[in-house]
């Protein structure tokens, strides 16, 4: 027997839900919560079927309260009722549309009890078959490639419902946001931010009646999606054109003040002084506005300085650099050197100077 909970939430679930949840008790899974958020009277019976399994639960909302909803009530439901069993490694979230075969639900269970430290496990569809519809796939990829580049993680599939959660990842997956289809996505940030080890196992890729079934919205999920995936690096970039300002007129000045010393010293005199003034309004806005953190400010603020000071030294070898291969404005060369120093000193304070 199984000991993984399976978790599903469903939607007015197809006519195969009541065989696919009995096929996953014929596989030996012993623990199943359903969650039914808000089907209509005429999808009803098919919960009332599946309570018939001895091996089944059924958690109901009055109306739909949208997937991210479902799952976070069923985590915390399924820990109540089985939780307390030692031998339950985790949760495991599965669609109710068919997508996902039990073959699939299995081997996510199996990676998820073999692992001896707490893994988050994805099951990753291929996005580049023949017969995956072509709104999905460029969807998919262009969302791992945004994540990729702003939380330093590459994952193949960010959009799958198939997981397996560790049970010692539960309570702090129940707090997190999101109501609808963001949630899923705001536990992979989540995941990318806190450094949690997570492990991806291809599954099939299936897609019935080319995912027509989907309760997925194309734009207002999108939109919610992309607002989270964004929502702190576009407060960074506002954040950072603010003390970009300053420090660039900071450092234009400086060069004019320092124009008697030598040019190796006037860039590194000039970057020194233009960055500690503009990195005090910089540290503050970055700290409450940007990552809202509600960490303690001074070892924030030695993590912050070490960090300046680093990205400093960087920029002003870089500007160094390019002076002396192309001769030009230095402070169009410091533009180049901080642009490319911009998304590494993101990802740096959101994972480690304000976490």
């Amino acid at each position: 027997m199984y000991k993984s909970i399976v978790l599903i939430p469903a939607l007015n679930p197809p006519a195969g839900f009541v065989e696919y949840v009995g096929e996953l008790i014929e596989n030996g899974f012993e623990h199943i919560l359903v969650i039914d958020d808000g089907s209509d009277k005429e999808h009803k019976k098919y919960f009332e079927q599946i309570k018939e399994f001895s091996n089944v639960a059924v958690y109901t909302h009055i109306k739909n309260m949208g997937k991210g909803r479902a799952l976070k009530n069923g985590l915390n439901y399924a820990m109540t009722l089985w939780g307390k069993d030692s031998g339950v490694k985790g949760i495991i979230t599965v669609d109710s549309d068919g997508q996902h075969t039990v073959d699939d639900v299995i081997k996510i269970h199996k990676a998820l009890e073999s692992q001896e430290e707490p893994a988050l496990i994805l099951g990753v569809r291929d996005f580049y078959g023949r017969d995956i519809p072509k709104k999905s796939s460029f969807g998919n990829k262009t969302t791992s490639k945004v994540f990729s580049i702003l939380y330093g993680k590459r994952i193949r599939d960010t959009q799958t419902g198939l997981r397996g959660i560790p049970r010692e990842y539960v309570g702090d997956y129940i707090d997190l946001k999101g109501e609808r289809f963001e949630y899923e996505m705001n536990m992979l940030i989540y995941g990318a931010v806190n450094k949690h080890k997570i492990i991806e196992i291809p599954i099939r890729t299936i897609y019935i009646n080319k995912n027509d079934e989907t309760h997925f919205r194309p734009f207002a999920d999108s939109f919610k999606i992309y607002r989270l995936i964004f929502g702190s690096f576009l407060r960074f970039i506002m954040s950072s054109l603010s003390a970009a300002i300053i420090d660039l007129s900071l450092f234009k000045i400086f060069t004019v003040i320092l124009d008697v010393l030598s040019d190796n010293i006037q860039i590194v005199a000039a970057t020194i002084l233009a960055r500690i003034i503009s990195a005090f309004c910089n540290f503050e806005i970055n700290k409450r506005g940007v990552f809202k953190s509600d960490g303690k400010v001074k070892p924030q603020a030695v993590k912050y300085l070490f960090l300046c000071v680093v990205q400093m030294l960087v920029s002003a070898g870089i500007v160094i650099a390019l002076n002396h291969i192309f001769g030009g404005s230095k402070v169009i060369e410091k533009v180049i050197a901080d642009t490319a120093l911009f998304i590494i000193s993101y990802q740096i304070q959101l994972k480690w100077v304000f976490k």
